[in-house]
């Protein structure tokens, strides 16, 4: 019994001394730790200022805050690892995420898939934050553009997270991409009305929209003939945020029906005809002739 106990106190006094001896190496990884933190801090400044400075995209300049983070702290846990295990080289720390980068490729393949995808959108910037974009079923402003996602704030105000190579492989719409968009307003006029006095009439109420830019010019073309009416499509531009388009459009309607209420043009109802006739006069009673054939 008292072997045993000797066993234990020299195991345990072994222990003892190799924490005591390690200790040092764990307190300067601990400090390297520490002043990695702060280093983050000031590495980020300077990353933020020379950002802003040298790029003109608010996307580049997120990314490269982002890249001088996971940076300065990749560089904090080596040295930190280096210190806390003496024996540890640096070259046998890359040796060995460098064979576990396989297993974790595999692994988290679709987060590499999306933080690749996020970095190629970032430095191409086919949109900007701020952008009013249709990306599938999803339409709306792009509030954020992330490592591994791109956040929409649709118009009726739901959130939208949506990943990286999704994006990043699908058709976007990007619609605030130049600073003004057309807006096609069909419209439509009794077959008894002047055609080149309705056309003049539509030019005209279009051109006194405020918000309608003269040029390009607005446009009126007689496009089809329905069946209750002959219908127009006015074409004109205006700036292309969504909100300004639908004012303008409201404008432009209550104008055109204000004009033609004037000038006492109809805009039709859908209209059919209806023909009656005296059944008994159309019957047919005559006898059905067989042909028979041997």
């Amino acid at each position: 019994m008292p072997e045993i106990i000797n066993t234990i106190v020299q195991v345990l006094l072994e222990l003892l001394g190799q924490s005591i001896k390690a200790l040092p190496s764990l307190l300067s990884a601990l400090v390297v730790l520490f002043l990695t933190r702060y280093a983050v801090q000031v590495v980020l400044k300077i990353a933020d200022e020379a950002g802003r400075r040298t790029i003109k995209s608010t996307s580049l300049q997120h990314l490269l805050i982002k890249v001088s983070r996971i940076g300065v702290w990749s560089v904090g846990i080596l040295i930190a690892c280096v210190l806390a295990f003496p024996g540890l080289e640096l070259g046998d720390i890359i040796t060995t995420l460098g064979v576990s980068s396989v297993a974790i490729g595999f692994t988290f393949q679709d987060i590499f898939k999306n933080f690749l995808a996020g970095v190629i959108l970032l430095v191409e910037e086919p949109f900007r934050i701020g952008d009013e974009v249709v990306i599938g079923d999803y339409q709306g402003i792009v509030e954020n553009i992330s490592m591994r996602t791109i956040r929409i704030r649709t118009y009726r105000g739901e959130r939208v997270l949506l990943p990286n190579f999704t994006v990043f492989t699908d058709a976007v719409q990007v619609i605030t991409a130049y600073d003004y968009r057309r807006t096609d307003l069909a419209v439509g006029v009794d077959y008894n009305t002047s055609l080149p006095k309705v056309s003049q009439l539509l030019l005209q109420t279009i051109g006194e929209i405020e918000e309608v830019i003269p040029e390009p010019s607005p446009e009126v073309d007689v496009v089809d003939f329905s069946d209750s009416s002959i219908d127009f499509v006015v074409r004109y531009w205006s700036n292309s945020p969504q909100r300004q388009i639908r004012k303008v459009q409201t404008k432009a309607m209550m104008a055109i029906k204000k004009a033609f209420d004037e000038a006492d043009i109809s805009i039709p109802y859908p209209i059919r005809t209806l023909y009656y006739y005296d059944q008994e006069k159309y019957h047919d009673d005559s006898p059905v002739e067989v042909e028979q054939t041997n």
